[in-house]
């Protein structure tokens, strides 16, 4: 009984509300769960580079490079949210746009391939048999941000970020949210331009 007497209330699916709550729920931890995907994020400065001695950027010429996946490389909006991103990460380290004569040019390129996961942690954890792990495979992003000398053409600095994409490429709003904290991510790293 419950402190006021009563039946204590059990937990059962056997109602349709029930069942559709919980439906609900992994619904829920699933987007978020393909949303979170793990960022590995990576920089650094080409040796002799002063980075933080340049103020101004300006974005180099798009290349007409294929990412690996037709569903990215027909995505308009995809290269215009990286531009975005990487214009407010530019910004919120010091560094000012200007078409004219800029300190270095930015490149940035996205690749997606499939990789393999065998499940060995899973084996080792001991979540399956030893002959029961499958593995699987997954859809891997890597966005490099580069900043090349304006004048000396020589790479600068490179920032990168490594992430799942399962479930990313076909939803917009995801995308949009993996991409600007991959860029916020890789920013981060960036040195402050010179005041």
């Amino acid at each position: 009984p419950t402190a006021d007497g009563g039946r204590p209330m059990e937990t059962t699916m056997t109602g349709h509300g029930g069942w559709v709550r919980l439906s609900v729920l992994l619904l829920v931890a699933a987007t978020s769960a393909a949303c979170a995907a793990p960022i590995r994020v990576n920089a650094y400065a080409e040796r002799g580079m002063t980075v933080s001695r340049y103020t101004s950027y300006d974005f180099a010429p798009a290349a007409a490079e294929s990412t690996g996946d037709p569903r990215l490389d027909s995505n308009p909006f995809f290269l215009e949210r990286v531009r975005a991103a990487v214009d407010r990460g530019l910004a919120a380290k010091g560094y000012t746009r200007q078409t004219d004569a800029p300190d270095v040019l930015v490149h940035f390129h996205a690749n997606v391939s499939q990789n393999i996961d065998i499940v060995d942690v899973d084996r080792k954890a001991g979540y399956c048999g030893d002959d029961n792990c499958r593995p699987f495979v997954y859809d891997a992003g890597t966005l490099v941000v580069d900043l090349v000398d304006a004048k000396t053409k020589a790479l600068a600095w490179r920032g990168w970020a490594e992430s799942s994409l399962d479930g990313i490429i076909d939803n917009q709003a995801w995308m949009d949210e993996k991409v600007d904290a991959a860029v916020a991510r890789i920013t981060a790293r960036l040195p402050a331009a010179a005041r």
